[in-house]
């Protein structure tokens, strides 16, 4: 992984147009070629991104961005869309890279592992119509916990907690957010299923246009508890 620590601007051209003004932000180039542009606060999502596959260039800057102020430039394109991420670097505080090696990937809690185990066998929980495609989809942020299909055809991404928060929520925008970038994909909608759903993650879901689905773990195990049911 490489860390750019830099005073910058952005421009995001392709299916949707946005810019970032000059500032310092933090530069993340992941080894799966994922350019990430983040800033000092939103917690752990990015300003603007570009996902694989892509491919990254340094170059020279052009006339009249030197005379801007502009050092350097990264353009990102990436290789199945129009998309294009364009980096001009004025300052660089900081450059380092690592080897972070293979990573084993994200640990769920044993009730979550097997409440997505559950419902991905059991995927027509959701509605009649419904279809797997597979689970632990992986994306450049992270594993989408299943991907299904509706009955008419289009995505699904899954997002299974055990207790649902603001932050699962936050959690499953950003793997729709870069989800929806995907041509092949496109569009994909999201269900946010937990045995508990907070009322303030479920007011956000539902500001998102996310569905929520309450879980019944008894119920998908094929034990009958009528105090429970599935919305």
């Amino acid at each position: 992984m490489r860390l750019v620590i830099a005073t910058c601007s952005v421009d995001y051209d392709g299916r949707l147009s946005a810019h970032l003004p000059l500032a310092t932000r933090l530069l993340m180039v992941k080894a799966d070629g994922s350019v990430l542009v983040h800033s000092d606060g939103g917690s752990y999502k990015p300003l603007n991104w570009m996902s694989p596959p892509c491919a990254m260039a340094e170059l020279a800057p052009r006339e009249h961005e030197v005379e801007l102020g502009v050092t350097a430039v990264w353009q990102v394109q990436h290789t199945r869309s129009e998309d294009r991420l364009r980096v001009l670097i004025h300052d660089v505080l900081h450059d380092s890279s690592h080897a972070l090696g293979v990573d084993p990937g994200l640990v769920k809690d044993g009730v979550e592992a097997h409440l997505q185990k559950l419902l991905a066998e059991h995927i027509h929980t959701l509605g009649s119509g419904y279809t797997l495609v597979r689970r632990e989809y992986m994306t450049a942020i992270g594993p989408v916990d299943i991907l299904c299909k509706d009955p008419g055809g289009a995505s699904v991404a899954v997002e299974i907690k055990r207790r649902g928060d603001i932050d699962g929520v936050e959690q499953l925008t950003r793997y729709l957010e870069l989800m929806n970038r995907d041509p092949h994909l496109a569009p994909v909608t999201g269900v946010f299923a937990a045995q508990e759903i907070k009322p303030q993650a479920r007011t956000l879901a539902l500001d998102r246009g996310i569905r929520c689905v309450t879980l019944d773990y008894d119920e998908l195990k094929g034990i009958d508890n009528s105090e429970h049911r599935l919305f």
